[in-house]
């Protein structure tokens, strides 16, 4: 029997990585075998094209690789971590807890298309992925909805200020409002899970996200 799948997925600076990590563990507390992964898998060479994508390597501008191309970037890099490091764990874990996934090309590559085109390019992606790659698809999607204007000055804490260590996506703020554009049209569309990060532009406590979290799954699953 298969996992439970559960993407946490946000914009950059809205804690994901830490939200995967507290939910994972709390879940392991209960009792339950449980696997944790993060996209990109930047410890891999499958990564590559990611990485010199974000780094600039490929334009400085997001747009300058367009959606389809950038996708298939990330893609080839979840089909290879599905192959080589979790294919055995989807079977045998009672949860999967991914920190971005299929879900975030839908949020960041969606966001250079036009209006009119993104229920196809969603169409497009769903089908590449789940059914030509063949990368499970989750049960559960939670977005983290934390404002653009905020998770700025949190990733500015995370980077001590030094903005020259943001990649394309994160210090581009016009690509990222955009990209929220995205996200909230794809939680309509696709009936994804909506946690609010943050109120009156004041981020909420790190516990009381994990707990949204949390109420989510158990009812979810």
């Amino acid at each position: 029997m298969a996992s439970k799948f559960i993407v946490i997925e946000g914009l950059d600076g809205s804690g994901k990585g830490t939200q995967s990590k507290l939910v994972t563990d709390i879940l392991k507390d209960r009792g339950y075998k449980v696997k944790k992964l993060t996209f990109p898998d930047y410890d891999s060479p499958t990564s590559s094209l990611v990485k010199m994508y974000l780094g600039g390597e490929l334009g400085d501008n997001p747009d300058d690789v367009n959606a389809y191309a950038a996708s298939a970037f990330y893609a080839v890099d979840r089909v290879a971590s599905f192959i080589q490091s979790w294919k055995k764990d989807y079977q045998e874990c009672d949860y999967i807890i991914a920190d971005r996934y299929v879900t975030s090309n839908i949020i960041y590559q969606m966001s250079k298309v036009s209006d009119d085109e993104r229920d196809d390019y969603i169409e497009w992606c769903e089908d590449f992925e789940y059914n030509r790659l063949c990368v499970p698809k989750p049960d559960v999607v939670i977005y983290l909805d934390m404002p653009p204007a905020v998770s700025q000055k949190l990733m500015s804490g995370r980077y001590n200020g030094d903005e020259s260590k943001k990649d394309i996506h994160e210090k581009n703020m016009n690509f990222l409002l955009c990209c929220r554009e995205s996200a909230l049209y794809a939680l309509k569309k696709l009936n994804w899970e909506h946690v609010m990060c943050a109120e009156n532009d004041t981020p909420k406590s790190i516990e009381s996200i994990t707990q949204l979290i949390l109420d989510i799954i158990d009812t979810k699953l």
